[in-house]
């Protein structure tokens, strides 16, 4: 049977385990560079950091939890659920803990990969997948100045506790997905927070509620009731992403509701208009919160749209001239999205190197495996990024498809496994033809390369990707056996 190893831990890299362990593969090896497993969920501690899917559909199907405790779960709970799951399925026998992946190579003459990590170790592997993510490496802004601050500084997905924030001057960097869960948090606490917006949001109502335990009852005793739940929110997920390509005006809609939002929550208007994006919904991850806007009204707030020219010793420098005094600067800037397995350095055929490969932006076909580095495959690849549902959803079709080509090799000992060229791209270049289509040409964002080319996200509903992976076609690749 083939060996493979697995790189990172996360719903990625433990989902894709679970698929290869219920199929027969018992040598699998994940390599964490941290020293636990979970991926964003244990990286992102800062305060209010929870999911925007609902917890029934970001979860694993065939790992139900019918007792969360509310309908859109905070980070915590979906640690201790990922946790769980890697416990059931003995997952924690299987990982290495602290092994930093820096480089691999593939050997055309074995036909096997070698993978260095940071302490010297070589490990070897018939298979190499990569399921280390699309968000996990933090994203600093090109302001200059950066390092000058005299006062405390932290990414949020590097959130500093030892920093006390009551009372003191805070300035906000960024208005993503991040901030618009810690800005609520801090801002009663703190004494001034200035918030630094360089586009305003698209932001929908949340529909949270908490379980109730009658709602748990229900979901245990009755049978289907999970499924049924489950399968309720992907339907709702589905029909928006209809709208992003095939019907605008189910996009229109969303937008509605979302401006609606706005007219309800903030009154006055001088703030209403900073607020209001300037570029169509779907451009830009929508958001969704019921405490943001509110937040952003509350006395010590402001919302500063002045672009910021650098940071200084005091604080924020904005382009007319003012400086903003600040105690604590806070980056709720992102993540390195478009660069995926970069730092690591991976080596194919003929010594290529994936980042060369990608020199005009990533690309893979079906987001899972790239010509002329066989035998490697990944998990939450380019352009397998969502614009609305459950990246859960789709990491299981990609593991089924993987565990298909894995076990194709296991059937043909001796060779090794490589989509062709032409057919990667052709599929890339329907693809992009068909992203051309969707809003997220229409302004900047962490779905686009410097370029401008999507690398991210992809163009449809998660139904239309599990289809085009549900088989793996031979025809599509070349066996070539080893030397």
């Amino acid at each position: 049977m083939p060996s493979i190893i697995i790189i990172g831990a996360g719903f990625g890299g433990l989902g894709m385990a679970i698929e290869l362990q219920r199929n027969g593969f018992g040598e699998v090896t994940i390599l964490e560079r941290a020293a636990d497993l979970g991926g964003v969920w244990r990286e992102n501690t800062y305060p209010g950091a929870a999911c925007d899917v609902p917890s029934p559909l970001y979860s694993f199907s065939y790992e139900p939890k019918p007792k969360w405790r509310q309908r859109y779960s905070e980070r915590e709970d979906i640690w201790k659920y990922m946790r769980g799951v890697a416990e059931r399925h003995g997952l924690f026998d299987r990982i290495v803990f602290g092994a930093d992946v820096t480089e691999a190579e593939f050997d055309e003459s074995s036909g096997r990969w070698t993978v260095l990590t940071a302490d010297g170790v070589a490990r070897t592997a018939d298979v190499l997948i990569s399921a280390v993510g699309q968000l996990s490496r933090p994203a600093m802004p090109a302001i200059p100045g950066v390092g000058t601050f005299a006062g405390e500084a932290f990414h949020s997905a590097r959130w500093d506790h030892e920093v006390k924030l009551g009372g003191k001057r805070v300035a906000c960097i960024g208005t993503g997905a991040s901030a618009i869960q810690y800005v609520p948090e801090i801002q009663p606490e703190v004494e001034e927070l200035t918030l630094f917006q360089r586009t305003a949001a698209w932001v929908l109502p949340k529909f949270d509620t908490d379980y109730k335990p009658v709602h748990q009852r229900v979901l245990i005793q009755v049978p289907g009731m999970p499924l049924a739940e489950r399968l309720s929110w992907w339907a709702i997920a589905e029909f928006v992403a209809l709208g992003l390509v095939e019907f605008p005006g189910i996009v229109r809609m969303v937008a509605r509701i979302a401006e609606k939002h706005l007219e309800e929550q903030v009154t006055d208007p001088e703030l209403r208009a900073k607020l209001t994006p300037d570029y169509p919904i779907g451009c830009k991850r929508g958001l969704f919160s019921n405490d943001y806007y509110p937040a952003l009204a509350e006395p010590n707030v402001t919302v500063e749209t002045t672009p910021i020219s650098e940071i200084v010793p005091e604080g924020v420098k904005t382009a007319d001239g003012v400086v903003h005094a600040a105690d604590v600067i806070i980056y709720g800037t992102g993540f390195k999205g478009t660069e995926f397995l970069w730092p690591m350095k991976i080596r194919g055929r003929g010594g290529l190197i994936l980042s060369d490969a990608w020199d005009g932006g990533a690309h893979a076909y079906l987001g899972i495996t790239v010509p002329e580095f066989p035998n490697m495959f990944m998990v939450y690849g380019p352009n397998t990024n969502l614009g609305v549902g459950s990246i859960i959803y789709m990491i299981e079709s990609q593991a089924r498809y993987i565990r298909q080509a894995v076990q194709m090799l296991a059937e043909r000992p001796g060779q090794y496994l490589e989509v062709k060229a032409e057919v990667e791209r052709e599929y890339n270049s329907a693809l992009q033809e068909r992203l051309a289509k969707t809003p997220w040409n229409f302004c900047s964002s962490w779905y686009r390369t410097a370029s401008g080319r999507i690398t991210n996200n992809w163009p449809g509903t998660t139904r239309s990707y599990r289809r085009r992976t549900r088989k793996v076609r031979l025809n599509d690749y070349r066996l070539t056996r080893a030397q």
